[in-house]
């Protein structure tokens, strides 16, 4: 399908998607208490006393509990040995008790009383405690106001994230399908004078009709604004012969999609088809690169040896490829490890990555293709299939 001529109205292609939610099973709690006895054992070797965990994601991958961080302390200790504790506020309790998966006291405090002293209590002697990364300033603050010994516990719960089960990978899976899904019908019904905010709202109506309600994120790009990795302020209007780039993704019980299709709206020039298939080309080579065992580095060298074979770079230097070559997915859609120079983490099953060298080239256009890949024990599987031309990116002409 050259783009431009699908003439679908955006009714028309909203009506060609079905939803995709079906059967796709959340994390059970047998896998939740599983991922504990893992930590707990880390904790162990390294001689500390537990991990604090604070709302957002790592509370959701140990224990299940979903809760959006505020000013109010949320979260969970987990000891080296022994049951998780739960803390909340006292007027929540019966909204946490609702949400638990996992069985462990719940400890609360009133509105005048300090969470950390309450966990200070919790935790025995003077001993040290791994914290969350995502805990902000007041709480590392107030824990060590209340005489706590802190680590940084960044390690920990990288080392178990990014392994993913096949659980993880099944819903990871469910999801990319769901946005790929989404990426097709959307080139199907650009037209010449769309407004990137028409165009984000159809990726959201598109995402919430798979089954993703709600809960889909998108950047939508036409011409030089293309240029800019993340975006620019204002809405552009499509024109012939613009290069679109959408990057648009979906949850699915928590776990991330992202892809990113670049394209010409109308016929490419001779230039833009050849810089096109080198950004094709550079995320090949970063995928052939990543073998087990090898640093998550390699995949960012590769990458950038094909762009600067074809006239680009070097290093971060434009036109060329201004960031890291890729990041790691799950429960956030970037988390370690990631495909950058310097990154000296062995890939390893279960490991998921973005695969994404973007070409910039300023003041024209950016090209970013986007896939992930995760590894198996034969090596990097793709989740779904890299776009297959500048003029026919999902393959569709026949």
């Amino acid at each position: 399908m050259t783009i431009g001529v699908g003439g679908l109205s955006p009714e028309q292609a909203l009506a060609t998607l079905q939803p995709m939610l079906a059967g796709a099973q959340d994390i059970q709690p047998a896998e939740y208490q599983a991922r504990i006895a893992k930590v707990q054992g880390l904790l162990r070797e390294q001689g500390l006393a537990g991990l604090l965990l604070y709302a957002g994601t790592n509370l959701r991958y140990f224990t299940g509990l979903r809760w959006r961080a505020s000013e109010r302390f949320v979260g969970a200790l987990l000891p080296a040995e022994g049951p998780l504790h739960y803390i909340a506020p006292a007027f929540e309790r019966g909204t946490v008790e609702e949400l638990l998966l996992l069985p462990g006291p719940l400890h609360t405090w009133e509105e005048h009383e300090s969470p950390y002293e309450l966990i200070r209590g919790l935790v025995p002697g003077p001993v040290l405690l791994a914290l969350d990364e995502s805990a902000p300033c007041f709480v590392v603050d107030g824990l060590q106001h209340a005489g706590l010994v802190l680590r940084n516990g960044h390690d920990l719960t990288a080392e178990c994230r990014m392994h993913k089960s096949p659980a993880e990978l099944a819903l990871m899976q469910r999801a990319f399908d769901m946005t790929l899904a989404v990426h097709r019908a959307t080139a199907s019904m650009l037209r010449t004078g769309i407004r990137t905010d028409e165009v984000e709202a159809f990726i959201d109506q598109a995402h919430r009709r798979v089954g993703a309600a709600g809960n889909s994120f998108v950047i939508v790009l036409f011409g030089v604004a293309s240029s800019f990795p993340h975006g620019v302020k204002e809405p552009q209007v499509l024109k012939d012969g613009d290069m679109v780039l959408i990057d648009t993704g979906c949850y699915v019980h928590g776990y991330s999609s992202d892809i990113t299709r670049s394209y010409v709206f109308g016929t490419p020039d001779a230039e833009t088809r050849r810089l096109w298939n080198l950004e094709k080309a550079a995320q090949a080579a970063a995928f052939a690169a990543a073998r087990l065992g090898q640093p998550c580095e390699v995949a960012d060298a590769a990458a950038r040896q094909v762009l600067e074979a074809g006239g680009l770079g070097p290093d971060y230097a434009l036109p060329g490829l201004p960031h890291r070559t890729g990041h790691g997915i799950g429960l956030d859609i970037h988390e370690r490890p990631y495909l950058v120079r310097g990154e000296r983490t062995p890939l390893a099953p279960g490991m998921c990555f973005s695969n994404e060298p973007m070409i910039v080239v300023p003041g024209r256009y950016g090209i970013r293709l986007e896939d992930h890949f995760y590894m198996t024990a034969q090596g990097p599987r793709w989740f779904t299939p890299p776009a297959h031309a500048v003029d026919d990116p999902f393959g569709l002409q026949v």
